[in-house]
């Protein structure tokens, strides 16, 4: 066979993330106050970039790049700066949740907090909405300890619900992983941990209520208090010393910052509800492009380039911080028209909502409206809050891809047992390996959950079940 030389030409597509589209999809999920600080930053490097307050004050006013005006730059260059910034939703990661497009998105990481652990739990600890509101409201009262205030009369009152519908949802919350976390009090921290440990006896008991006097060493009068001889004092001691008194710790800490709004929510004549941005929030900056028309006739070529740089990323940040704005204020509108009745009436009328049906709904993609209501806050009648306490009805995806029903979860938990060998039972690990493999994200405590509402024995005992059922085969 002989050996030729030809030449072939091959088309292919590929998606290449630039460092400012990184940029944009990370400023959707900002807090306000980080965005504060990233502009603060940018002001600081940018010669071409200002403050709406300054340029108002100066002799020579620049002028604000506007997606809509469609105003001319000042040259050439200047109009191929415009294009670097996104204009369209398509271009934040955008389009119908139901395309098969490939999102870029998929590719900025999400930092994992005990806030984040507690809640995935609660996608699938819960089933009904209002539960789901409510337990999604305590989870954001934890301290970086895992410990939620002593009162929870502010829940009762800003949710409109029941003193027993809330003890109902924490008594569900203290059996979440870390052991231990969603505890009023260090007493009852411990009383969780003995619990799951099953040594949570009348004496060990006792010996909990009575902190106070181990503190003190009233080792004597500890031991009259909970009936038992030196011996079991001191082993009840050391299990005590053995707990964690502050689960929350181990996710590191929090940063704490003032909650401002970045909405709100106002009752309108017509009975609806008029939905504004806080224009406190949104920082103004404007691109002065008279002076880089004039820098551009008087500099060289090497400080013309950098100008040139300066500008595309002044006119970048103007455009994205006018998108980040009106796709804050879009999924915030359809938002308040999904749960209109939890405003007007509330948490018991508050309706099952998921990521994909406001996606679907505004022809956004599901992580873009994910990253929206990250660290942004809704300020209603009956309070504010967060805008991820609306959707309560998904549980979350391993891939960043569509969320999974609570029910389609039990179904999988199901399946799996159902299909395991005799000699290979699955234990609550291996489960939550296989479904991470079938894009389902949830912790090995929540399958245990799952398991046990659906009345499956641990692993353990399904094993010895097995056993003793070949045993009795043979017998």
């Amino acid at each position: 066979m002989a050996l030729t030389q030809r030449l072939e030409f091959r088309q292919s597509q590929s998606l290449v993330m630039s460092p400012q589209l990184m940029q944009a999809i990370k400023l959707l999920q900002l807090s306000n106050l980080d965005l504060m600080t990233f502009v603060e930053e940018e002001l600081e490097c940018n010669p071409l970039l200002e403050r709406a307050s300054e340029a108002a004050a100066g002799d020579e006013a620049p002028t604000e790049v506007d997606q809509v005006s469609g105003q001319q730059l000042a040259d050439s260059q200047a109009r191929d700066a415009q294009d670097a910034a996104p204009t369209t939703y398509t271009e934040w990661g955008g389009g119908a949740s139901g395309d098969e497009d490939y999102n870029p998105e998929a590719f900025v990481a999400a930092e994992t907090t005990l806030s984040d652990h507690l809640a995935e739990q609660l996608s699938v600890a819960f089933t009904g909405a209002a539960q789901r509101m409510i337990g999604q409201y305590l989870i954001d009262l934890v301290d970086e300890a895992g410990y939620l205030p002593p009162d929870l009369g502010q829940a009762v009152e800003r949710l409109g619900a029941t003193q027993k519908d809330v003890e109902d949802v924490l008594a569900v919350l203290q059996k979440f992983d870390p052991p231990g976390v969603c505890a009023r009090s260090l007493s009852e921290c411990l009383a969780i941990q003995l619990r799951e440990l099953d040594r949570y006896d009348p004496a060990m008991q006792a010996l909990v209520e009575h902190l106070d006097l181990l503190v003190k060493r009233d080792i004597v009068s500890l031991r009259e208090l909970c009936g038992v001889d030196d011996e079991d004092i001191t082993d009840m001691i050391g299990e005590i010393r053995r707990l964690n008194p502050k689960p929350g710790m181990k996710f590191g800490s929090i940063r704490l910052q003032t909650m401002v709004p970045d909405v709100y929510v106002r009752p309108d004549r017509d009975g609806g509800w008029h939905v504004e941005l806080n224009s406190d929030t949104l920082p103004r900056v404007l691109v002065n492009q008279t002076y880089y028309s004039e820098l551009s006739k008087k500099i060289g070529k090497t400080e013309k380039s950098y100008f040139t740089d300066a500008l595309q990323n002044a006119t970048w940040l103007v455009r994205a911080l006018d998108q980040r704005a009106r796709t804050i204020l879009k999924v915030a509108t359809e938002i308040v028209r999904q749960q209109d009745g939890f405003f007007t009436h509330g948490v018991a009328h508050l309706r099952p909502l998921n990521l994909k049906a406001v996606a679907d709904a505004i022809q956004m993609h599901e992580s873009t409206v994910s990253r929206v209501t990250a660290n942004k806050y809704m300020a209603t009648n009956r309070g504010t809050f967060e805008l991820k306490y609306f959707f309560t009805a998904s549980i979350a995806s391993a891939d960043g891809g569509e969320a999974h029903s609570a029910e389609a979860v039990r179904h999988h938990i199901k399946q799996l047992i159902d299909a395991e060998e005799p000699s290979a039972v699955l234990s609550d690990d291996t489960i939550v390996e296989r479904l991470r493999a079938l894009g389902i994200d949830i912790a090995r405590r929540t399958v245990a959950k799952y398991r046990e509402g659906m009345g499956i024995p641990s692993s353990v005992q399904r094993r010895r079940d097995n056993e003793w059922s070949t045993i009795n085969r043979r017998e």
